[in-house]
């Protein structure tokens, strides 16, 4: 199987089983969501859906949270993991929103990462969700699941994976590609013992494919 059919079957495999995929990230706006997305890094969705309301109805706006303390913000995400750093961004992106951005989220992805806490990953997502750009994300999942899937090759970095993925994924499919390996990630393909028996892909899979030469012989 070649690269290009390898891509072929697996977009057209969650195209007719997985139509919807979205963030598992709870927000109301862009604000919301650049918030929670900066506070996911190194942390799981169901932490971050947590800690959000309360904060969100502290700091419902940039504005508020660009005259607030990091201290203030730290005791509403202390559960969050590294919560000194991601409180002192969190108060850095609101101030530089509002006074470069006019507490609008920017759209672009060199101007996104000029936020503290936003770095490529975060912009991306940004990027795709908010603006429907086809920009694609890669997280630990991302990564994990197109190296083993076969999607990407060699890969030691994210930027390199990004790079491989967009070179076959259609445009239109870019945005939901994303959300389609994260999840999948998430709930199948596992870091440790991933869930290769119940998985569907499989069939189209290097890593089961490896599994499978090595038992044959």
């Amino acid at each position: 199987m070649t690269k290009k059919e390898r891509f072929e079957n697996i977009i057209d495999y969650f195209s007719k089983h997985q139509p919807v995929a979205e963030t598992e990230l709870h927000y109301k706006n862009p604000y919301q969501l650049l918030v929670a997305v900066i506070l996911s890094a190194q942390c799981t969705d169901k932490r971050v859906n947590m800690v959000t309301p309360a904060l969100f109805k502290a700091f419902p706006k940039p504005q508020v949270m660009a005259v607030a303390s990091s201290d203030e913000v730290f005791q509403y995400i202390r559960s969050i993991s590294y919560p000194n750093n991601k409180a002192k961004h969190l108060v850095g992106m609101a101030k530089m929103l509002v006074e470069d951005f006019k507490g609008v989220i920017p759209s672009d992805i060199a101007e996104l990462q000029k936020l503290p806490g936003v770095g490529r990953k975060t912009a991306n997502v940004i990027a795709s969700v908010i603006y429907e750009k086809p920009t694609m994300a890669v997280d630990t999942h991302v990564f994990r699941v197109s190296a083993r899937l076969g999607l990407t090759t060699n890969s030691t970095t994210p930027l390199e994976t990004e790079k491989q993925l967009v070179k076959y994924i259609p445009l239109t499919k870019i945005a939901i590609a994303h959300h389609w390996l994260i999840l999948h990630g998430r709930y199948i393909c596992i870091a440790r013992s991933p869930k290769c028996a119940e998985c569907d892909l499989k069939l189209f899979c290097k890593h089961f494919e490896s599994i499978q030469k090595k038992i044959k012989k």
